[in-house]
């Protein structure tokens, strides 16, 4: 009855109404877009790169984000994850250069020239990926047919095709973050994990059927499954909203060295600060040895690059794990900074109780923070190699990706992001909210990408 006197409280609210619309109208045109197949690509075609995409686990993974586009030949193929990595490098540009850190500082300007600077290079990396998928299509292809046929000219107007199509995905994320229900990247991003996981959980189910030499206990085995991805869920959940409330008195007024008065506030300390950026850092590392070992090749290789290439394997996963410990530190690091928070807590009056302000309170806040990153960062690298776990059991390939890794913590964080935009618009209008304490915590810090 809550739940559903809820939904009738949103749909009052005219302009919560009208953005809800808004957004299902914009992944509407979305995942028709996906369904779009490039010029001159035969069905043929599209059954050959999703029968590659299928066999190779780290194709899968642009699959998958790009909601099936990638294995369809879609002119939404290559997605928004150019736009992804030109903003992760703009932002490491504004932690090096002067002249970045200053267009941030410069507020609304500043961070419309940056938004401009990153158009820019997501046409330029889009410029680069886009013959390099068509290389891996025509390989594909030529596998499975024998022949294919691709010169130049096919392959610059395809190109333009694949830019213009992820550009186009780009405007449908910042119209639903300017008229929809906001975070319109990390929206498209969700929609199209989502898209994956009803094919993925059917063909799950349907081969723990009985029959076929499998066991009796197939349905079992599928509801601990189930059981499990639960579990998964509620840690990545817990890892998400997880904090340290640091205490912080602030005076009302000071009389020479004293304080008078004043009100406690808390700062809440993120056990994962950094999201899933490491995540993403360490999976554009690990992508080096595919490139290495050729764009479009069947994956054999030996020594390194078969060990690097291979995602069920004990030393990717090892590496990848270290990383993604090691890129959380960094990513805390630069993003977190104590001793602007301990100058601002300063500047307003505000102290710790039992630890002096100024260089001292810094220290105190980086300690906790080193205190708390390292399981953080432990529990992530955790929750990231747990598809290869996944796997290792029987789980099928495609449905083992929502056992962790980013796709799971993608979804967890967007939904929370959008469940608390709709809990504030209804606190907004005097409604109940979502929860019946009215506590929705979603990602104050980090990215959802």
């Amino acid at each position: 009855m809550r739940f559903l006197k809820t939904l009738k409280n949103i749909w009052t609210i005219e302009e919560l109404r009208q953005r809800l619309v808004i957004t299902f109208l914009l992944v509407l045109v979305y995942r028709l877009g996906c369904q779009v197949v490039l010029p001159g690509i035969s069905p043929e075609d599209c059954k050959a790169l999703a029968t590659f995409s299928n066999s190779s686990g780290l194709m899968q993974l642009l699959d998958m984000f790009s909601g099936g586009a990638f294995s369809q030949a879609s002119i939404f193929a290559l997605g928004i994850m150019p736009y992804i990595t030109a903003s992760i490098v703009i932002q490491l540009l504004g932690m090096v250069l002067p002249s970045f850190q200053k267009m941030q500082r410069e507020g609304e300007s500043g961070r419309q020239k940056l938004n401009q600077y990153t158009r820019y290079l997501t046409v330029l990396i889009l410029l680069l990926q886009g013959p390099a998928y068509l290389f891996n299509l025509k390989m594909q292809v030529a596998h499975v047919t024998g022949a294919a046929t691709m010169g130049f000219g096919t392959t610059a107007y395809l190109t333009v095709i694949l830019a213009a199509g992820s550009m186009f995905i780009m405007w449908l994320g910042e119209r639903i973050t300017d008229r929809g229900i906001g975070n319109g990247i990390s929206f498209i991003i969700l929609v199209g994990i989502i898209a994956r996981l009803p094919e993925a959980l059917f063909f799950e189910f349907v081969s723990r059927l009985p029959g076929d030499g499998m066991a009796a206990g197939g349905l079992v085995m599928f509801l601990v499954e189930i059981i499990l991805l639960f579990a998964v869920t509620v840690g990545a959940v817990l890892l998400v909203q997880g904090t340290r409330k640091v205490p912080v008195q602030y005076a009302k007024r000071i009389v020479g060295n004293k304080q008078y008065g004043g009100v406690r506030q808390y700062i809440p300390l993120k056990v994962n600060a950094a999201g899933v950026m490491p995540i993403i850092f360490a999976q554009a590392i690990m992508f080096v040895p595919l490139t290495l070992a050729g764009f479009g090749s069947d994956g054999s290789g030996s020594g390194f690059i078969a060990a690097f290439t291979n995602i069920n394997g004990f030393w990717y996963n090892l590496v990848y794990f270290l990383m993604i410990v090691a890129f959380t530190y960094f990513y805390t690091a630069i993003t977190v900074r104590p001793t602007q928070m301990a100058e601002d807590m300063k500047r307003n009056n505000g102290f710790i109780p039992g630890v002096k302000p100024g260089k001292k309170t810094a220290e105190y806040l980086d300690n906790i923070m080193s205190r708390i990153t390292l399981p953080g960062s432990i529990f992530l690298g955790i929750v990231a190699i747990l598809p290869a776990f996944a796997r290792f059991f029987g789980i099928s390939q495609n449905f083992a990706q929502f056992f962790g890794g980013t796709s799971l913590l993608i979804l967890v964080g967007v939904v929370l992001d959008t469940l608390q935009q709709i809990e504030s618009h209804l606190m907004m209008h005097h409604y109940d909210g979502l929860m019946k304490d009215g506590k929705i915590k979603g990602r104050t810090t980090g990215s959802a990408y």
